[in-house]
């Protein structure tokens, strides 16, 4: 059964929900500003050893959550450097801090001890992409999908889903729901930066296969077992930068 999940946002959080899906297939969703920086050549960490046999089964396997099934991800059919693990930090940035990689497509969480959590993640076509730093402002549990209509009058199909504010109130109504097939997937990490909303999200995705891969329309796509996984590692007001390679510091 589907969560029932409260329906009343400000219009400040519609706008950053408006822009916030990545693609499944047609469904290309985050609208975000210019690259601000040109791409360089990244620094790719030795692979650590693999963890031991049926790990990576248990990490990746089917999880109920938020009244949703998850199936399992088919880990023997990807590329396995996109596979959560602990590596060397090539970062040099400060314990906490978030760093996505968008060369290498890989987000970091840097640790204590020289370390860092990497996942794999899947990015935004040339064109729709963004870097930068900022914080992550705002984290949701198995959020709506606001397609802008700016996408919903290029795609009509998506015109089901278009929000609609309620006269007099500041609620809106439309969206599509949460569940395991939404854009969005399980959870959604909002960057803002200088106060203001980027437009640019890392939440999760349906599309597995879409990771190590630039075929979305601009936001951070996880796998919906690793975004769990990183939800729960990273408070609001985390640090985060997104840049075209890292280096050590």
């Amino acid at each position: 059964m589907r969560q029932s999940l409260p329906f009343q946002i400000t219009r400040r959080r519609l706008l950053g929900f408006a822009a916030a899906g990545a693609a499944v297939s047609a469904l290309s969703a985050c609208a975000s500003p210019p690259r601000v920086a040109a791409p360089v050549e990244p620094l790719v960490p030795a692979a650590p050893p693999l963890p031991e046999p049926g790990s990576y089964a248990s990490m990746y396997g089917p999880v109920q959550d938020g009244g949703f099934d998850l199936p399992a991800i088919p880990i023997a059919r990807m590329d396995p450097r996109y596979l959560r693990q602990l590596v060397p930090d090539p970062t040099g940035e400060m314990p906490g801090t978030l760093v996505v990689d968008t060369s290498g497509h890989f987000l970091y969480l840097v640790m204590q001890g020289g370390q860092a959590m990497r996942y794999g993640v899947g990015l935004g076509r040339e064109g729709f992409e963004w870097s930068g730093r900022g914080v992550i402002d705002n984290k949701q549990t198995w959020p709506r999908w606001f397609p802008p209509n700016e996408m919903i009058d290029r795609q009509p199909e998506l015109e089901p889903y278009r929000a609609q504010q309620i006269p007099g109130t500041n609620d809106w109504e439309g969206g599509m729901p949460p569940g395991p097939m939404n854009p969005l997937g399980a959870r959604a990490l909002y960057i803002f930066q200088n106060g203001e909303d980027t437009l640019y999200r890392l939440h999760g995705s349906p599309e597995w296969n879409s990771i190590g891969k630039s075929v979305s329309s601009g936001c951070v796509r996880l796998m919906n077992q690793d975004i769990i996984d990183l939800y729960d590692r990273v408070p609001e007001q985390t640090a985060i930068v997104v840049t075209g390679g890292v280096g050590m510091g």
